[in-house]
């Protein structure tokens, strides 16, 4: 609020009021808490004297509620406001205060804005990791590992402590990491023109050639690594036992632009493409099954999930597609947001159910109950989250653009509810 001299008596005579209103300056306690019963009440019911005669409307310093986002009640005490005129609800707004970012926010509690990195029950942030300085391209959580890995278009992977979260060792690669996995002991990272492939049990260290430009998305499946790269090509290598190597296995050609995500399940690979489509192929004899067209931008994540297969596009849908009888797949269900889809990550909370993590470029990642879509919470971040990883138990990662990867617990705890 705008306080000179004078406070809050000098906002109200700005704004057409008299100094010789009766009602007090001061902001009313019980109406911030929404439990305010005094008809009248001595104390105001705003944040600011309502106007008079020139018809100006008070405002905070740092914005108006735009209205948009989380629909239906809010279930946490953080995010209720307080009761207006009777049993009228103020919400707060489904966006992030920037001044409490920036560490200076002077409403505290009583602030609009969310002062949280997370909205929704049965998730809480449990740490950051802070040493990248570009986006976050890639994470991997090695079985039976104690190291979590992080990939960045900072041209680094880093190696982090599970138990200290402490950075132990920075990994130059000499170009942009454009995706990583994990198998078993393996690490797999997606650079330009090469795979870097990492045994975090015997330290063996294997520099996989023959993609062209930038590898974009890595799986394993009928015991091969396959990865979508620049030229849309999907390449495919086999580990040689006997001399300790990836070999070639074979080159799968059909899409007209870079492969960007890639999935297994039921014995075929998806592949999703900058082409905007979809193809589906036969693991064992690597030809193309289907090509799928229902998007009319980048398909950018594709996920396998029961007998389904759901994608994501910057066409801002999630389409979720079933074998029909003749085999093919066909859309049986389109959800539709505000923006572009980033990523898709599956996952399980504490109490079995599906949940779909839907980053967007909004800066949000959008989380979904399965199957009915209905929104979970949301997680808000600085910059696009372009990293979702599930990890051992409870534990969820994701990276943004700002090159910070947080970490995240899903809790049987409920959430407090305000009164």
């Amino acid at each position: 609020m705008d306080l000179d001299g004078g406070g809050n008596k000098r906002v109200f005579q700005r704004l057409g009021g008299t100094p010789t209103d009766s009602r007090s300056q001061k902001v009313c306690y019980h109406w911030q808490a929404g439990k305010c019963t005094r008809h009248p009440c001595h104390f105001l019911h705003s944040e600011l004297p309502p106007s008079n005669t020139n018809g100006m409307s008070s405002k905070r310093s740092h914005g108006s509620a735009d209205g948009s986002g989380f629909s239906g009640p809010r279930r946490s005490a953080n995010f209720s406001g307080g009761a207006v005129g009777g049993n009228k609800i103020v919400r707060r707004n489904d966006k992030v205060c920037n001044y409490w970012v920036q560490g200076n926010c002077n409403y505290g509690e009583r602030c609009r804005y969310l002062h949280s990195w997370n909205l929704g029950d049965g998730f809480s942030l449990l740490t950051q990791l802070e040493g990248h300085q570009k986006v976050i391209s890639g994470i991997a959580f090695p079985s039976g590992s104690d190291k979590l890995y992080t990939g960045s278009k900072d041209e680094t992977v880093r190696v982090w402590d599970c138990q200290s979260g402490k950075c132990m060792a920075v990994v130059n690669l000499g170009g942009e990491v454009g995706c990583m996995m994990s198998e078993g002991p393996w690490i797999f990272v997606g650079i330009t023109n090469f795979v870097k492939a990492w045994n975090t049990q015997n330290s063996l260290e294997l520099s996989l050639s023959g993609p062209v430009g930038q590898v974009y998305t890595l799986v394993v499946g009928n015991d091969m690594l396959l990865a979508g790269t620049q030229d849309g090509s999907i390449l495919a290598w086999k580990f040689n036992v006997v001399a300790n190597c990836f070999e070639p296995a074979a080159s799968l050609k059909g899409h007209s632009l870079a492969v960007v995500s890639l999935v297994v399940g039921a014995n075929r690979l998806y592949s999703g493409s900058m082409d905007n489509t979809i193809r589906v192929w036969n693991l064992e004899t690597l030809q193309c099954l289907q090509t799928l067209t229902g998007h009319t931008s980048v398909v950018m994540s594709v996920l396998c999930w029961d007998q389904f297969l759901l994608s994501c596009s910057l066409d801002k849908t999630i389409k979720v597609w079933v074998a029909t009888e003749s085999g093919n797949l066909e859309v049986t269900y389109t959800h539709n947001e505000e923006h572009g889809i980033l990523t898709l990550c599956g996952m399980h909370d504490l109490q079995g159910k599906p949940i779909l993590l839907c980053s967007c470029n909004d800066n949000t990642v959008r989380l979904y109950d399965l199957p009915s879509f209905a929104e979970r919470g949301k997680i808000f971040s600085k910059q696009e989250v372009r990293a979702i990883q599930a990890g051992p138990g409870s534990i969820f990662f994701t990276g943004d653009g700002t090159g910070e990867v947080r970490v995240w617990n899903w809790s049987t705890e409920p959430t407090l509810t305000s009164k």
